[in-house]
């Protein structure tokens, strides 16, 4: 099962970089099989991170529950109306299956075979000695169950309901039974007893079965053909002759064609649902055309495997991608505080560290594995540290970020400097994106003594953008505040030129009125100095929201 590397919802720059980063740094250490994913599009200064570097953007997932599709074994093993037990049987045994998808020509699922069902084939009217004899079946199917050989075959591929006759009594009582039959619905199977071969083949049996690996002498096969007998030699002995005659039966009459099938794209509780309530031992797979892709046992849906996830950037599970309560969280490597609900089963590398930037972090982790990483990658975590210290100039910038970045420096044939000037020109969120596009760039949701806020950060050069769209703006976080249940959301728009903020709320409360920054508007402050919602600016919310003791002197 692989691993994937997720940063937060709403996914920033150095998000997407740790995680892509992170992904490679583990494919080259103890996880090859690690995949680099995101909870959304990368924005235009992610795209053109990418762009520079030449890198694939991470896979997008916004949901790690599985669906059927997901869980289902692609690598399908069916059966098809018209085959015989025998080929099934040798097929499910090849896979250890002990039941099997029956589909049509266009791979849409008729029913189930089990094995079990199977049984019925041999095992069917033991009080009717006539009915116990019969097969459906042909002499095709016959000859390939015997690994045989044809010395005469007549309509080998014609469907027959054939009697099985062992020449096992005396010849005289053996022709006198055999006559109460009809010739053509008779097999008959015997090792080298002329005595039983002639008065056969006289009578017109549909087939001869010569057992031991016998064959007729040439006078009796010439008289087969001329009755129209045909002839298959067996190597086996009479008894196991019978039985891989009888494993000859078509599938058709014991196919339980009464059957459940889960769609593709049906949840995890949806496909248990359906589980629960069946006895099914396989659930076919299907997509929106009908057809089978894949299948499911039932243990495949009651005890799936849990999604497995390492947390770049974050720590908090009301950031994580959807579904990741449910996942097994295998290590986490983020910078900022510590949230709440993360849990696992067992102990896991867990990295949190007071760096402006995760990249930092991931950096660091490529030097303690001895690795130098591609170029590529290293532009792709310098672009991460940039953009989350705001290129060393963020009051969250540590020596830990300025070493890092001097280090990624000396691995990359870009000029840096001019590298970020562009970084931080190309994508504003208020040129491209309609308002509530703006609020969604990079916004995260807090919850403080029951108080529950969401903060969107993006970063500008200069502010004349956001006065022109400054009321749409507040409607759309008013907008986003009631859709989320939220107390308040906030955006901060940080001019990287001038190294302040602007910061326009939802709703304005009596705790926030203690504010101590001027207000501009109604829900509106200038925070000079102020560029870090992590560092800065949560911390403060976090304070204004929290009681204050009284002072009793």
């Amino acid at each position: 099962m692989s691993v994937f590397v997720f940063g937060h919802r709403n996914p920033d720059t150095d998000a997407i970089c740790s995680a892509i980063a992170y992904a490679d740094l583990l494919q080259q250490t103890s996880r090859p099989d690690a995949i680099a994913a995101c909870c959304g599009a990368p924005n235009k200064r992610t795209e053109y991170v990418l762009e520079r570097a030449g890198l694939t953007p991470p896979r997008i997932i916004m949901d790690v529950r599985p669906s059927a599709e997901d869980l289902c074994r692609k690598a399908v093993v069916v059966a098809s109306f018209g085959e015989s037990f025998h080929e099934v049987y040798q097929r499910m045994q090849a896979h250890d299956l002990r039941a099997v998808p029956v589909v049509d020509g266009d791979g849409r699922v008729e029913g189930i075979l089990s094995v079990l069902d199977v049984m019925r084939l041999f095992f069917h009217d033991d009080n009717d000695p006539i009915a116990s004899r019969t097969v459906a079946t042909c002499l095709q199917k016959i000859q390939d169950s015997l690994v045989g050989t044809f010395h005469h075959a007549i309509e080998p591929d014609r469907r027959d309901e054939l009697m099985v006759m062992v020449g096992a009594m005396s010849a005289e009582g053996f022709t006198e039974r055999m006559k109460k039959f009809p010739a053509q619905r008779l097999i008959v199977v015997c090792g080298d007893r002329p005595t039983i071969h002639l008065p056969a083949i006289e009578h017109g049996v549909r087939v001869l079965v010569v057992t031991g690996g016998f064959t007729l002498s040439s006078g009796l096969m010439e008289l087969a053909k001329l009755r129209g007998v045909s002839v298959i030699t067996s190597p086996f002995d009479t008894l196991n002759t019978v039985l891989r005659i009888r494993s000859a039966q078509f599938i058709d009459p014991v196919v339980d064609r009464d059957v459940a099938t889960i769609d593709g794209k049906a949840s995890l509780a949806e496909s248990r649902g359906i589980a629960e309530r069946s006895s099914q031992p396989v659930f076919p797979v299907v997509g929106d055309d009908g057809r089978l892709v894949g299948y499911c046992f039932k243990t495949d849906i009651i005890n799936p495997p849990k999604p497995q996830l390492v947390l770049v950037d974050h720590n908090e599970l009301a950031q994580a991608v959807a579904g990741a309560e449910d996942s097994e969280i295998v290590e986490v490597l983020d910078h900022h505080r510590l949230g709440g609900g993360l849990k696992s089963t067992q102990p896991i590398r867990f990295i949190n560290e007071p760096v402006g930037s995760t990249c930092t972090l991931v950096a660091r982790q490529f030097r303690a594995a001895g690795l130098e990483p591609r170029p590529e990658i290293a532009l792709c975590m310098a672009s991460g540290i940039i953009s989350d210290t705001l290129f060393l100039r963020s009051p969250t910038t540590t020596e830990a970020d300025r070493d890092a970045l001097s280090w990624l420096r000396r691995l990359l044939t870009v000029d840096l400097d001019e590298y970020a000037r562009e970084f931080f020109e190309i994508g504003s969120a208020l040129r491209s994106k309609p308002a509530a596009g703006v609020i969604g760039e990079d916004c995260k949701e807090f919850s403080e003594q029951g108080v529950r806020f969401s903060i969107s950060q993006i970063e500008e050069t200069g502010f004349d953008l956001f006065w022109e769209r400054k009321d749409e703006l507040r409607a759309a976080l008013e907008a986003f505040a009631a859709r989320r249940g939220l107390d308040f959301a906030a955006l901060l728009v940080t001019d990287v030129v001038g190294q302040n903020s602007l910061l326009l709320l939802s709703h304005e409360s009596e705790a926030l009125d203690e504010i101590n920054y001027p207000r501009l508007d109604r829900g509106l402050y200038e925070l000079d100095d102020v560029v870090s919602r992590k560092k800065q600016l949560l911390p403060l919310l976090a304070q204004l929201i929290t009681p204050q003791p009284t002072d009793r002197t």
